[in-house]
Protein backbone atom coordinates (compact mmCIF):
# COMPACT_ATOMS: atom_id res chain seq x y z
CA UNK A 1 0.00 0.00 0.00
CA UNK A 2 1.25 3.47 -0.88
CA UNK A 3 -0.32 6.59 0.63
CA UNK A 4 0.77 9.94 -0.81
CA UNK A 5 -0.15 13.57 -0.28
CA UNK A 6 0.27 16.56 -2.55
CA UNK A 7 -0.65 20.24 -2.28
CA UNK A 8 -4.20 21.54 -2.44
CA UNK A 9 -5.28 25.18 -2.59
CA UNK A 10 -7.74 26.25 0.10
CA UNK A 11 -7.57 29.51 2.04
CA UNK A 12 -4.04 29.05 3.47
CA UNK A 13 -0.86 27.16 2.62
CA UNK A 14 -0.84 23.66 4.08
CA UNK A 15 -3.95 22.09 2.57
CA UNK A 16 -3.34 18.70 0.93
CA UNK A 17 -4.98 16.06 -1.20
CA UNK A 18 -4.37 12.33 -0.79
CA UNK A 19 -3.97 9.25 -2.92
CA UNK A 20 -4.00 5.61 -1.87
CA UNK A 21 -2.69 2.84 -4.10
CA UNK A 22 -3.38 -0.76 -3.13
CA UNK A 23 -3.77 -4.02 -5.04
CA UNK A 24 -3.23 -2.20 -8.33
CA UNK A 25 -6.14 0.13 -7.59
CA UNK A 26 -5.91 3.87 -6.98
CA UNK A 27 -8.13 6.09 -4.82
CA UNK A 28 -7.70 9.88 -4.76
CA UNK A 29 -9.34 12.38 -2.40
CA UNK A 30 -9.06 16.11 -3.04
CA UNK A 31 -10.12 17.68 0.27
CA UNK A 32 -11.42 21.22 -0.13
CA UNK A 33 -9.45 22.79 -2.94
CA UNK A 34 -9.37 25.10 -5.90
CA UNK A 35 -8.55 23.18 -9.11
CA UNK A 36 -4.79 22.88 -9.32
CA UNK A 37 -1.97 21.43 -11.38
CA UNK A 38 -0.90 18.95 -8.69
CA UNK A 39 -4.27 17.26 -8.65
CA UNK A 40 -4.38 17.03 -12.44
CA UNK A 41 -0.91 15.46 -12.36
CA UNK A 42 -1.18 13.03 -9.45
CA UNK A 43 -4.82 11.97 -9.86
CA UNK A 44 -4.19 10.50 -13.31
CA UNK A 45 -5.18 6.83 -13.64
CA UNK A 46 -7.43 6.99 -10.56
CA UNK A 47 -10.00 4.24 -10.27
CA UNK A 48 -12.11 6.14 -7.73
CA UNK A 49 -11.67 9.89 -7.47
CA UNK A 50 -13.50 11.98 -4.86
CA UNK A 51 -13.23 15.72 -5.51
CA UNK A 52 -14.90 18.71 -3.96
CA UNK A 53 -17.79 20.17 -5.95
CA UNK A 54 -19.41 23.14 -4.25
CA UNK A 55 -23.01 24.31 -4.43
CA UNK A 56 -23.78 26.42 -7.51
CA UNK A 57 -23.32 30.19 -7.14
CA UNK A 58 -27.00 31.11 -7.75
CA UNK A 59 -28.06 28.81 -4.90
CA UNK A 60 -25.46 30.32 -2.56
CA UNK A 61 -27.31 33.58 -3.09
CA UNK A 62 -30.84 32.18 -3.12
CA UNK A 63 -30.63 29.47 -0.44
CA UNK A 64 -27.86 30.68 1.86
CA UNK A 65 -28.27 34.45 1.66
CA UNK A 66 -24.81 35.21 0.28
CA UNK A 67 -24.27 38.47 -1.52
CA UNK A 68 -23.43 37.94 -5.18
CA UNK A 69 -19.86 39.11 -4.53
CA UNK A 70 -19.41 36.64 -1.65
CA UNK A 71 -21.05 33.81 -3.57
CA UNK A 72 -18.69 34.31 -6.51
CA UNK A 73 -15.69 34.39 -4.20
CA UNK A 74 -16.64 31.38 -2.08
CA UNK A 75 -18.24 29.36 -4.86
CA UNK A 76 -15.51 29.77 -7.50
CA UNK A 77 -12.28 30.83 -5.78
CA UNK A 78 -12.28 29.23 -2.32
CA UNK A 79 -14.03 26.05 -3.47
CA UNK A 80 -14.41 24.14 -6.74
CA UNK A 81 -17.43 25.18 -8.80
CA UNK A 82 -19.39 22.37 -10.53
CA UNK A 83 -18.23 23.53 -13.96
CA UNK A 84 -14.60 23.47 -12.79
CA UNK A 85 -15.10 20.05 -11.19
CA UNK A 86 -16.26 18.78 -14.57
CA UNK A 87 -13.24 20.25 -16.33
CA UNK A 88 -10.87 18.55 -13.88
CA UNK A 89 -12.62 15.22 -14.37
CA UNK A 90 -12.47 15.55 -18.16
CA UNK A 91 -8.72 16.02 -17.89
CA UNK A 92 -8.00 13.31 -15.31
CA UNK A 93 -10.52 10.76 -16.66
CA UNK A 94 -11.07 8.57 -13.57
CA UNK A 95 -12.97 5.30 -13.82
CA UNK A 96 -15.47 6.86 -11.39
CA UNK A 97 -15.68 10.54 -10.46
CA UNK A 98 -17.39 11.39 -7.18
CA UNK A 99 -18.63 14.91 -6.46
CA UNK A 100 -18.96 15.88 -2.79
CA UNK A 101 -19.33 18.97 -0.56
CA UNK A 102 -22.60 20.28 -1.92
CA UNK A 103 -26.14 20.06 -0.54
CA UNK A 104 -27.83 17.09 -2.18
CA UNK A 105 -31.32 18.49 -1.84
CA UNK A 106 -34.11 18.02 -4.37
CA UNK A 107 -33.88 21.66 -5.43
CA UNK A 108 -30.08 22.16 -5.42
CA UNK A 109 -28.54 18.88 -6.64
CA UNK A 110 -30.02 19.11 -10.17
CA UNK A 111 -28.29 22.43 -10.79
CA UNK A 112 -24.96 21.03 -9.55
CA UNK A 113 -25.40 18.00 -11.82
CA UNK A 114 -26.37 20.04 -14.88
CA UNK A 115 -23.40 22.35 -14.44
CA UNK A 116 -20.99 19.41 -14.09
CA UNK A 117 -22.37 17.96 -17.31
CA UNK A 118 -21.49 21.16 -19.18
CA UNK A 119 -17.83 20.12 -18.94
CA UNK A 120 -17.81 16.38 -18.18
CA UNK A 121 -19.67 13.42 -19.66
CA UNK A 122 -17.93 10.51 -17.92
CA UNK A 123 -18.92 8.19 -15.02
CA UNK A 124 -20.23 10.25 -12.11
CA UNK A 125 -21.54 9.74 -8.59
CA UNK A 126 -23.20 12.53 -6.63
CA UNK A 127 -22.09 11.65 -3.12
CA UNK A 128 -24.41 11.27 -0.16
CA UNK A 129 -24.28 9.60 3.25
CA UNK A 130 -24.00 5.79 3.16
CA UNK A 131 -23.02 5.66 -0.52
CA UNK A 132 -20.62 2.77 -1.18
CA UNK A 133 -18.30 1.94 -4.07
CA UNK A 134 -17.13 -1.64 -4.56
CA UNK A 135 -14.01 -1.61 -6.72
CA UNK A 136 -12.35 -4.36 -8.70
CA UNK A 137 -10.16 -4.20 -11.78
CA UNK A 138 -13.16 -5.21 -13.86
CA UNK A 139 -15.98 -3.07 -12.49
CA UNK A 140 -17.05 -0.39 -10.04
CA UNK A 141 -20.35 -0.98 -8.33
CA UNK A 142 -22.10 2.00 -6.75
CA UNK A 143 -24.74 1.25 -4.14
CA UNK A 144 -26.28 2.47 -0.92
CA UNK A 145 -25.36 0.75 2.33
CA UNK A 146 -28.15 -0.93 4.26
CA UNK A 147 -28.05 0.58 7.74
CA UNK A 148 -30.19 0.78 10.84
CA UNK A 149 -30.22 4.47 11.70
CA UNK A 150 -31.99 3.91 15.01
CA UNK A 151 -29.49 1.41 16.41
CA UNK A 152 -28.03 1.68 19.89
CA UNK A 153 -24.29 1.93 20.45
CA UNK A 154 -22.56 -1.48 20.78
CA UNK A 155 -21.40 -2.53 24.25
CA UNK A 156 -17.96 -1.41 25.32
CA UNK A 157 -15.10 -3.84 24.84
CA UNK A 158 -13.57 -2.72 28.13
CA UNK A 159 -14.95 -2.84 31.63
CA UNK A 160 -15.91 0.63 32.88
CA UNK A 161 -13.39 2.19 35.24
CA UNK A 162 -14.51 4.25 38.25
CA UNK A 163 -13.43 7.90 38.18
CA UNK A 164 -10.41 8.86 40.26
CA UNK A 165 -10.96 12.03 42.22
CA UNK A 166 -7.21 12.69 42.35
CA UNK A 167 -7.24 13.09 38.58
CA UNK A 168 -9.14 16.33 39.06
CA UNK A 169 -6.35 18.06 40.98
CA UNK A 170 -4.05 18.81 38.01
CA UNK A 171 -6.99 20.33 36.16
CA UNK A 172 -8.00 22.40 39.15
CA UNK A 173 -4.44 23.72 39.39
CA UNK A 174 -4.33 24.44 35.68
CA UNK A 175 -7.70 26.21 35.67
CA UNK A 176 -7.08 27.97 38.97
CA UNK A 177 -10.47 26.97 40.29
CA UNK A 178 -12.22 24.07 41.94
CA UNK A 179 -14.16 21.62 39.84
CA UNK A 180 -16.70 21.30 42.65
CA UNK A 181 -20.03 23.05 42.31
CA UNK A 182 -19.94 26.68 43.45
CA UNK A 183 -22.22 27.78 46.28
CA UNK A 184 -24.29 29.59 43.67
CA UNK A 185 -24.92 26.33 41.77
CA UNK A 186 -25.53 24.35 44.95
CA UNK A 187 -28.20 26.84 45.93
CA UNK A 188 -29.90 26.16 42.61
CA UNK A 189 -30.65 22.49 43.28
CA UNK A 190 -34.36 21.76 43.31
CA UNK A 191 -35.59 18.97 45.54
CA UNK A 192 -36.62 15.98 43.43
CA UNK A 193 -35.23 13.37 45.86
CA UNK A 194 -38.67 11.85 46.29
CA UNK A 195 -38.66 10.65 42.66
CA UNK A 196 -34.93 9.90 42.34
CA UNK A 197 -34.46 7.78 45.45
CA UNK A 198 -36.89 5.10 44.24
CA UNK A 199 -34.74 4.72 41.12
CA UNK A 200 -31.79 3.81 43.35
CA UNK A 201 -33.97 1.37 45.29
CA UNK A 202 -35.06 -0.23 42.04
CA UNK A 203 -31.42 -0.70 41.00
CA UNK A 204 -30.60 -2.22 44.40
CA UNK A 205 -33.41 -4.76 44.01
CA UNK A 206 -32.22 -5.73 40.54
CA UNK A 207 -28.52 -5.92 41.40
CA UNK A 208 -28.83 -7.19 44.96
CA UNK A 209 -26.45 -4.59 46.40
CA UNK A 210 -26.59 -1.07 47.77
CA UNK A 211 -26.10 2.09 45.75
CA UNK A 212 -25.57 5.10 48.04
CA UNK A 213 -27.78 7.99 47.05
CA UNK A 214 -25.51 10.95 46.13
CA UNK A 215 -28.15 13.64 46.10
CA UNK A 216 -27.59 14.98 49.59
CA UNK A 217 -23.81 14.86 49.30
CA UNK A 218 -23.83 16.93 46.12
CA UNK A 219 -25.80 19.67 47.86
CA UNK A 220 -23.60 19.92 50.98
Amino acid sequence: MVISSFPAIHALDGSVSFSLEWNELKFVFSSDTYPNQWFVKYAKDADLLVHECFIAVPDLVKKMGFSTESALLVGTQVHTAPEAFGKVMSEVKPRMAVAYHFFKDFDTAPQVYDRIRKTYDGPLSMAEDFMVWNLTKDEIRTRMAVVEERTWAPPSTRAPQPPKMEDRKPWEEKLGTSLEFSDFTKDGFWDVDDVLKPIFKEAEEVQGREFPYPGEEAKK
